[in-house]
């Protein structure tokens, strides 16, 4: 969400060195997308480093491309001669603050901070019910006011109702409603607000499909409902069954110390995992338990983490676990990748290309690495094993990979020829982001 404020340009300088910065605050949508800008001067010389930062550590301001916080989702951007922009994706509240400027000139001595900087405020969407004991009024409520007078739209059991530029929903609606309601803003339509219901049972996903960067931190994101009566016995995150019973990830060895519920159990059901693996490609669910004789619910089709984006140049290991009938013994087994239709699978042997090695105990589990990455490595990557009493065993979807350059390497690009430097090419401009599938 690239937000522009109606507040003029904020200047501070002196001695021929300032930055001028577009707006001097924003509110915002969490899991939106915002735009930093400024620009800035300087009496001579050539500046080497440029950065935006919100943090101060032992040696000075942190950039925000070295903080782990936004680790995957800060892009810096040299717009024009003396032009800078922060570019931040699936903004959180945490990233409320205040974000300064900071260039350096070649030699190292003269460093300067524009001030006061950019106050950026993230807000959620939450649907706030007043009134008597007969007709209810619904309002969509940010804790900050969004900048660019929005218009907001009601969903009824997630169905378009209304826009309207007022927060408020035009009709009134009874005391006893058993249809959710939620509101988005217009250009943000996937950013919904929880449901509100009176007497129903729901599990709202914030996005069905994600990607995100090995080794980042992701919110999962949902809201659920259910009759006012009802109290939260127990709630929690699945990705498989154990029987008939779904198996909470606080139990399933391998989540310790990933994981972290970080809604507030009455509505924001949150799921954060850290540190992320490529074997954390799965289908979560969530799941909640209330007091009510039949309180037992869970949402469907739930949020896939189907894509796992890592760097190109890293390397990654592909892991899987298997089972076969007793008494047999595995006689082989191959990873290999499908490319188009028409294509024979390529089959990913040890040592080939010399980039690939196989890990485990080829008894029943299995890992496939993969070291110097490139982006030709994007792939859907799968696993089979024959037996000595059987043939290969049917295969099931793989782990899909998306190896992408740096962020860092984001920005315009153009070429010359030595010795005629003032004739450069036009620009191109590469942008670096991973995206929602």
């Amino acid at each position: 969400m690239v937000q522009s404020g109606a507040t003029p340009p904020v200047v501070l300088g002196q001695d021929g060195w300032s930055v001028t910065y577009t707006t001097q605050s924003i509110c915002t949508l969490e899991g939106s997308t915002v735009e930093l800008s400024c620009s800035y001067t300087y009496p001579s010389g050539t500046v080497t480093t440029t950065f935006w930062f919100t943090k101060n550590d032992a040696v000075g301001p942190v950039s925000l491309s070295d903080d782990p916080d936004y680790k995957g989702r800060v892009t810096y951007r040299k717009d024009k001669e003396n032009g800078h922009t922060l570019s931040i994706t699936d903004l959180r509240e945490s990233d409320s603050a205040t974000y300064k400027f900071r260039f350096t000139d070649q030699t190292g001595k003269w460093r300067y901070t524009g001030k006061p900087g950019v106050t950026l405020s993230v807000t959620g969407l939450q649907v706030k019910v007043t009134g008597g004991h007969q007709d209810k009024t619904l309002t969509c409520i940010t804790t900050c006011t969004l900048t660019d007078n929005p218009t907001y739209i009601w969903y009824k059991n997630g169905q378009h109702l209304d826009e309207s530029t007022s927060p408020q929903y035009k009709d009134p609606v009874s005391s006893n409603y058993v249809d959710s309601y939620s509101c988005a803003v217009k250009g943000h339509e996937d950013l919904h607000s929880p449901a509100v219901c009176q007497n129903c049972w729901s599990v709202t996903y914030t996005h069905q499909s994600i990607c995100v960067l090995k080794g980042s931190t992701v919110d999962i994101s949902c809201s659920y409902t259910y009759p006012s009566y009802h109290e939260i016995k127990k709630a929690f995150w699945f990705t498989k069954w154990s029987g008939m019973e779904a198996e909470d990830l606080n139990s399933v060895p391998g989540y310790e110390g990933h994981i972290e519920y970080i809604g507030d159990k009455k509505s924001d059901c949150t799921l954060r995992i850290t540190d992320l693996r490529l074997r954390d490609s799965a289908g979560y669910r969530f799941r909640f338990i209330t007091s009510g004789e039949k309180g037992r619910y869970y949402g469907d089709p739930g949020v896939t983490l189907s894509r796992i984006c890592t760097l190109k140049g890293s390397s990654v290991n592909i892991s899987c676990s298997y089972t076969y009938p007793r008494g047999h013994t595995v006689s082989e087994t191959k990873w290999y990748t499908k490319g188009k239709l028409d294509e024979a699978p390529q089959i990913l042997s040890p040592g080939y290309g010399g980039r690939v090695e196989y890990l485990g105990n080829m008894q029943s589990d299995s890992t496939l690495r993969i070291t110097d990455l490139r982006e030709e490595d994007s792939a859907e990557y799968k696993f089979r094993f024959r037996t000595d009493q059987t043939n290969w065993e049917p295969t099931f979807p793989g782990t899909t990979l998306t190896v992408i350059v740096s962020s860092e390497d984001a920005g315009r690009y153009s070429c010359a020829v030595e010795g005629h430097e003032d004739l450069p090419s036009n620009e191109e401009t590469l942008t670096v982001r991973c995206e929602y599938v």
